[in-house]
């Protein structure tokens, strides 16, 4: 009785051993992307950051604009109120610049993430991973990536 219970839970071991062989998934296909390259790439990142480079140039008319008009003033006390309302445009000013940028840069980023997954997807990729933290290993697909951001 004691030998038929021993081979019953060893063809039950050996039945459960085969199947988690059978359902273990297959070896996973990695690749790797220079993220750098692919960011220099986008054209989305170009015209954000020429975006960037016109705004800040804006900004910096404004300060010089706003030093000449308080140069201008004699009274002190006008001076100072001037001085201090300009701050204060330019500060709305460039929490505005920041808060477009960041939101632009997300919907960037977010672009460029979703389509290195959908390339590497069709390619048979299981795994991206950025080239910078790889040693060794993986099939580099920056050159397909770069195709697809521009």
């Amino acid at each position: 009785m004691k030998l038929k219970k021993i081979i019953t839970l060893s063809i039950v071991t050996l039945f459960m051993f085969t199947v988690a062989v059978i359902a273990a998934p297959t070896t996973p296909k990695i690749a790797v992307v220079d993220i750098q390259k692919v960011v220099g790439a986008s054209s989305q990142v170009k015209a954000l950051r020429n975006s960037q480079e016109a705004k800040n140039k804006e900004l910096a008319r404004f300060i010089k604009n706003a030093q000449a008009d308080i140069n201008k003033q004699t009274d002190a006390n006008k001076k100072k109120s001037l001085a201090a309302q300009y701050e204060k445009q330019l500060k709305t000013k460039r929490e505005a610049n920041l808060k477009e940028y960041s939101a632009k840069l997300k919907a960037a980023d977010a672009n460029i993430t979703a389509a290195i997954g959908k390339k590497a997807t069709e390619m048979g990729y299981t795994i991206v991973l950025p080239k910078s933290a790889v040693v060794y290993g993986g099939d580099d697909i920056t050159a397909e990536i770069m195709k697809v951001i521009k």
